[in-house]
């Protein structure tokens, strides 16, 4: 008899359908914690044995101990096998559980190359990644000497939000303390960054025990941080296949994921080709399927859902089976996303 494992997923953002699903479907065990305000959407029930809420889903010291606590609890009658964050803001989350009960997988140092958009910058320029000069806002001097030595316009963006969240544009040194000033105790959790104009890609992958299963490249028409603030459409189209610029992003992605301690998972980075250089520049990434239904394009393009991918990935590895994932097909695609409600 096949042996069953039992996974616990963390969602508190309404995804990830299909890895759980395929998590079920090939015989495991399933729960889910998610938020209270989502209880009623459309889970996957039939393949859930469980389903626990947090009523704040947080990332406070606070909620982290009634988490463990209520998982402490489960696991009382329960064993758990394997823990995935399904979504950016869960990656701590699952971290601080594996941590706690010793459970494989991404530890909390490591999550934060995956979350800290601070600790991604410095880890990539640590290892000869480019990136756009950055700097932190921890010190008065050195936030004015870095405003002095580098040029306008910046960007100063929040350290653990997703895509184009929080960001705003400053054009001088006088705009830029205006917005550091109005942050006030909340500064720390912030990054200011140069603005380099030029196209944004991404990158979305699976990884096995560091290695990459799958790769795909993608551009966007128009760059998240000006639909996010221009409006307009969101756009992303397949980067042609096997082409300088295809090769280019895999390798620096590939540098990446091995300079942050990548081992299995599924992994969305972003990178800015700039106008000024040529050059290829990390901007984040995350260990997680891309959102804004960039999986779908990416399946349209390759044939392959990364979500079930993912499970079966996961579930390879608790079992020892080799993972071998079907031979991805080269199809160019594209996804147009209206934001209007």
């Amino acid at each position: 008899m096949k042996k069953q494992f039992s996974f616990l997923c963390i969602a508190t953002y309404f995804k990830g359908v299909d890895f759980m699903r395929s998590c079920g479907e090939l015989g495991n065990n399933v729960y889910l914690i998610t938020a209270k305000k989502l209880e009623n959407k459309a889970w996957p029930r039939e393949h859930l044995k469980d389903i626990f809420y947090l009523d704040d889903e947080s990332n406070t010291p606070e909620n982290f101990e009634n988490m463990l606590k209520g998982v402490a609890y489960l696991m009382r009658s329960r064993k758990i096998d394997c823990i995935v964050s399904l979504d950016d803001f869960d990656v701590e989350k699952g971290a601080f559980l594996r941590e706690n009960f010793r459970i494989d997988g991404m530890g909390m140092t490591t999550a934060q190359y995956f979350r800290d958009k601070l600790a991604m910058r410095k880890r990539a320029l640590n290892a000869g990644i480019k990136v756009p000069p950055f700097s932190d806002l921890f010190h008065d001097e050195s936030i004015t000497h870095y405003l002095q030595t580098t040029q306008a316009p910046w960007v100063i963006k929040p350290r653990s939000e997703a895509s184009a969240t929080g960001i705003k544009k400053v054009h001088s040194l006088d705009e830029a303390w205006q917005v550091i000033h109005s942050l006030g105790d909340r500064r720390h959790q912030f990054l200011i960054e140069q603005f380099k104009p030029g196209n944004v890609y991404h990158v979305d992958s699976l990884s096995l025990h560091g290695k990459f299963m799958f790769s795909r490249s993608s551009g966007y028409l128009d760059t998240p941080l000006s639909v996010a603030h221009g409006g307009g459409i969101f756009r992303s189209v397949t980067v042609e296949f096997d082409s300088k610029l295809d090769k280019s992003l895999k390798k620096v992605n590939e540098q990446v994921m091995k300079a942050f301690g990548m081992q299995s998972s599924a992994s969305h980075s972003e990178f800015i080709v700039s106008k000024d250089d040529g050059e290829v520049y990390f901007l984040e990434t995350s260990s997680r399927v891309g959102g804004a239904n960039l999986m779908e394009m990416v399946e349209a393009s390759s044939g392959i859902n990364l979500w079930r991918e993912w499970a079966r990935l996961e579930t390879c590895i608790l079992s020892g089976e080799e993972f071998t994932l079907p031979t991805p097909q080269k199809f160019y695609s594209g996804i147009i996303v209206s934001l209007s409600r």
